[in-house]
Order: structure tokens, then C-alpha cells, then sequence
């Protein structure tokens, strides 16, 4: 009696092999995505336009301008608020960014521990 092998099995090894290549140009193709983002810079503003943030990609404030009309002696809070309400903007344009084209590379499927 003769054993069946079944069809392709002898190719374990190429499958194998061109899976670890896959693998490997995915993960340069991560690497280059994240070090695109990291120097894209991203602006967000609050109220109106009273404050302007910009951060780079690696989630570090590059600048920060608050228009006089802004700085109330009075209301501090406002400022204060205003002021984290643009970090925040930032922080998730830079998430939703990085999100949408991790995406792209990875076919929709979610590597954890990537990004």
C-alpha cells in the first residue's frame, strides 16, 4: 500500500521562506511609516484659532502661539483649557494618521505592539 502525500507538501520550506520574506518587507515598510510620521509635524488649534499647536510626530510640542484676546488675567482656566484641547487635537490627528496608514501596509490587520 503506497502512503499519499498530499499535493504541495513538499514545499513547506518555499512557503515558509516566502512567508519570513512577506513578514520582512512588512516590517521595513512599518519602520519607514513610523519614521515619516515621527517628522511630520501636525497642527491643531482651539477657540476659534486662539491657540495654535504645532507637534512633531513623536508627540513633542514644537510650538505654541496664544493670540493676545486669548490671555485673560481673569480666566486662566479658559487659557489652560484651550491649551489642552489643542494638545489633545494633535495627539489624535497623529494617532488617527499613523492608524490609516498602518493600515495600508498591514491589510487592516492589528499587529499588536507595533503602534
Amino acid at each position: 500500500m503506497r502512503a499519499r502525500v498530499p499535493k504541495g507538501a513538499g514545499n513547506n520550506a518555499q512557503n515558509m521562506n516566502s512567508m519570513i520574506r512577506q513578514a520582512q518587507k512588512m516590517q521595513d515598510q512599518i519602520t519607514e511609516l513610523q519614521d515619516d510620521i515621527e517628522a511630520r509635524e501636525f497642527t491643531a488649534t482651539a477657540g476659534g484659532g486662539a491657540v495654535e499647536l504645532v507637534m512633531t510626530g513623536k508627540k513633542t510640542i514644537k510650538s505654541l502661539n496664544i493670540k493676545k484676546e486669548a490671555v485673560d488675567p481673569e480666566d486662566v482656566e479658559m487659557l489652560q483649557d484651550l491649551i489642552i484641547s489643542a494638545v489633545n487635537e494633535a495627539v489624535a490627528q497623529i494617532e488617527q494618521t499613523t492608524e490609516d496608514e498602518m493600515s495600508k501596509i498591514t491589510g487592516g490587520v492589528s499587529l499588536p505592539g507595533l503602534f
